[in-house]
C-alpha cells in the first residue's frame, strides 16, 4: 500500500495557523487516528493528504511519491493521489440500486492499465468452482424455485468468488439436475478447460502470454493500454468489496431501503472499489446510533485487516480513537502534541493536554510542591498541607530534564520568530484543571512557575478504596453504571475522582479510606507542562 509523510506542512489563512509545522510520518498499513478537538486542525491535516487542500508550504509524499511541495511547486490533483474518501454524510445517490452505486465511480475510471483477458479469468474461477462439485451443487440446490433465482446466483458468487456471469454460465449447466452430476462436471469441466487452452494457444501464437491475473505479457513487459473497465471487471470488484462489508444480499436494494449502519457499509464498499492505496475517513460513524457505532468500530478493525490498505480517521472521540488505531496523532491548536500506540499515549501522555484529553472520567490533578531528597525521591507538600513523597521510576536527574526542555521551548520561539507571518492563535502554556467542591482552579503551566512546582497526575482506575488505606475522605457523588462506579471523593476543598469495577453501592457522605496504585502516579513540570517521569505517590 503506502506510506506517508509529512514534512514542515503548515496551513494559514492570514494570521490564523490551521495546522502548524506539522511532521508525521504515517507507516504504510496502518491505522491512524488524528484526534483532538474541535477546531485543532485534524480535518485540515487529512484534506491536505487527500489534496481537498493547499497546504501553505511544506511537503507530502505518498508511497515515495511527491504529491505536494510548495518549494518545487507540485500539487497533484485528488482525483490522481490513488486515495478514497468516507465522511459524516455518505451520500448515497437514492435512485440507483447499492449496486450501482459501487459501480458508478469504476464506469467513470479511463486510465492507463494492463490490458486483461476477461474470458480467461472468468473460465478460470469457474473451473476452480468445478474443483469442489459436491459443494456447488449443494449451493445451488439450496434454492430451486424460480423465484430465488437471484439469491442463488448471489450465493454462487459470494461463496465461490465469481462474477455474475461465471455463477449464471454454470447455474444454467443444469448439473444440479442431472441424472449423473458427476460426469455433467466432468464434461463441463472438459469444455470450460479446451476454451481456455485455446485462448493461451492463441496468445502464445502471438508470442503473448498470461500471467497469474491473466495479464497479457509480451516480451517480458505486461501490455498496457489507456481504456475502461470492462462490464465483468466491474462486476467481479462489486462483488468482491461487497464480500468484504457483507452487503452481497442488498445488492438491488435502494438506499431508502436500508438502514444507517448497511448504509454505511455500501459507503465504504463505493469507497474500496477502485483500490485506493489510503482510505480516508472524516468522523464516518457520527450519525449512528451508540450501539451501532460499537458494531461499526469493530467493523472496520476487520476490514482493516482484509484489506491491508493505510487508513486515516478523523474524530474527536477519544474511545473511537483508543479502540480503533495503531497509533493515535493527538493535536491542539494545529500542533501535534504527540503520536504514539493507544496504550502510550494513554499511560504515559507527553504533557498535560495529553494527560488531560485522553481519558473519560478525565485525569485527577494534583498541586504539589517539593524538591529531591537524598534518596533520589521529591519530597513533596500536596493538597495544600499534606506531606508525601514521591518514588520516580528511574533516578531522577531534574536538571537534565529542565535543562533539555529550556532548550526545546527556545528552539520553539525562534522558530516562531522565524515565521514570515505571526501567529494569532498562538497559545501560551499547557491548561490544568484541579478539581475543587466550590469552584474549579485553573491554570496554565508557562515559565512564571518554579522548578520545585509540579503536577501530578493519577488515573481514576488507580485511586484504590481499601480500608487499610492511608488518605481518608468522604464520598461526595457516587455514579453506577453496572459494570463500574464512579466515585467522586471529598478531601477537604479538592475532589478526586475513582473508578471502582463492579456494582458498588456508597453512601453520600461516608468515610472512604484509599491509596494510589504504586508505579502509576504520572509526574509533570508546572513550570512547562511536560512530563518528567512516572512513579509512585505515597502518603507520609
Amino acid at each position: 500500500m503506502a506510506e506517508i509523510v509529512l514534512t514542515n506542512v503548515t496551513k494559514r489563512w492570514g494570521g490564523f495557523y490551521g495546522v502548524d509545522n506539522l511532521n508525521l510520518v504515517i507507516r504504510d498499513n496502518a491505522f491512524v487516528t488524528l484526534l483532538g478537538p474541535s477546531g485543532c486542525g485534524k480535518t485540515t491535516t487529512l484534506r491536505m493528504i487527500a489534496g481537498l487542500e493547499t497546504p501553505t508550504e511544506g511537503r507530502i509524499t505518498i508511497d515515495g511519491v511527491p504529491v505536494f511541495d510548495s518549494e518545487l511547486g507540485i500539487n497533484v490533483p485528488a482525483n490522481h493521489r490513488k486515495v478514497g474518501f468516507l465522511f459524516q454524510n455518505y451520500a448515497l445517490w437514492p435512485n440507483m440500486t447499492v449496486y450501482q452505486n459501487i459501480s458508478f465511480g469504476l464506469s467513470n475510471i479511463k486510465e492507463e492499465m494492463p490490458t486483461v483477458n476477461q474470458e480467461a479469468h472468468t473460465l478460470f474461477d469457474q473451473l476452480a468452482a468445478l474443483k469442489n462439485p459436491e459443494l456447488l451443487v449443494e449451493v445451488i440446490k439450496e434454492n430451486l424455485d424460480d423465484k430465488n433465482r437471484k439469491h442463488t446466483l448471489q450465493r454462487l458468487s459470494d461463496r465461490f468468488d465469481l462474477s455474475h456471469d461465471a455463477a449464471k454460465t454454470l447455474l444454467d449447466a443444469g448439473i444440479h439436475q442431472a441424472a449423473n452430476p458427476s460426469e455433467a462436471v466432468d464434461r463441463l469441466r472438459t469444455s470450460l478447460q479446451s476454451k481456455l487452452d485455446g485462448i493461451r494457444k492463441n496468445h502464445e501464437a502471438r508470442g503473448e502470454v498470461l500471467n497469474e491475473r491473466f495479464e497479457i505479457v509480451k516480451g517480458a513487459q505486461v501490455q498496457q493500454t489507456v481504456r475502461k473497465l470492462n462490464k465483468e471487471e466491474i462486476d467481479r470488484i462489486v462483488r468482491r468489496v461487497s464480500r468484504i462489508v457483507k452487503i452481497g444480499m442488498f445488492m438491488d436494494r435502494y438506499p431508502n431501503e436500508l438502514s444507517g449502519g448497511q448504509q454505511q457499509r455500501v459507503a465504504i464498499a463505493r469507497t474500496l472499489a477502485p483500490g485506493p492505496k489510503v482510505l480516508f475517513m472524516d468522523e464516518p460513524l457520527s450519525n449512528l446510533d451508540a450501539k451501532l457505532r460499537l458494531e461499526m468500530r469493530s467493523e472496520l478493525q476487520r476490514l482493516h485487516l482484509e484489506t491491508g490498505s493505510t487508513f486515516i480517521y478523523v474524530t474527536h472521540d477519544q474511545m473511537e480513537a483508543m479502540t480503533l488505531a495503531s497509533e493515535v496523532c493527538l493535536l491542539d491548536n494545529g500542533l501535534l502534541q504527540q503520536s504514539d500506540k493507544p496504550l502510550t499515549l494513554y499511560n504515559r501522555p507527553r504533557n498535560l493536554f495529553a494527560a488531560d484529553f485522553v481519558g473519560n472520567p478525565a485525569i485527577n490533578f494534583i498541586k504539589a510542591k517539593g524538591k529531591t531528597n537524598p534518596d533520589g525521591n521529591l519530597d513533596l507538600i500536596a493538597f495544600d498541607d499534606i506531606d508525601a513523597v514521591f518514588t520516580p521510576e528511574k533516578l531522577l536527574d531534574l536538571p537534565a530534564f529542565f535543562e533539555r526542555t529550556t532548550r526545546e521551548e527556545a528552539e520553539a520561539q525562534e522558530a516562531e520568530r522565524q515565521k514570515t507571518v505571526e501567529k494569532v492563535n498562538k497559545q501560551d502554556g499547557f491548561r490544568y484543571r484541579i478539581v475543587k467542591v466550590d469552584e474549579d482552579e485553573t491554570g496554565v503551566a508557562d515559565g512564571t512557575a518554579g522548578e520545585d512546582e509540579f503536577l501530578i497526575g493519577i488515573r481514576p482506575e488507580f485511586i484504590i478504596l481499601d480500608e487499610s488505606g492511608p488518605m481518608k475522605g468522604e464520598v461526595f457523588s457516587a455514579m453506577p453504571t453496572g459494570m463500574e462506579t464512579t466515585v467522586r471523593i471529598r478531601m477537604g476543598d479538592y475532589l478526586l475522582t475513582s473508578v471502582i469495577f463492579g456494582g458498588v453501592l456508597f453512601t453520600l457522605g461516608q468515610t472512604v479510606s484509599f491509596s494510589f496504585n504504586p508505579g502509576t502516579a504520572m509526574l509533570f513540570s508546572k513550570k512547562n507542562g511536560q512530563l518528567i517521569t512516572l512513579g509512585t505517590l505515597a502518603i507520609k
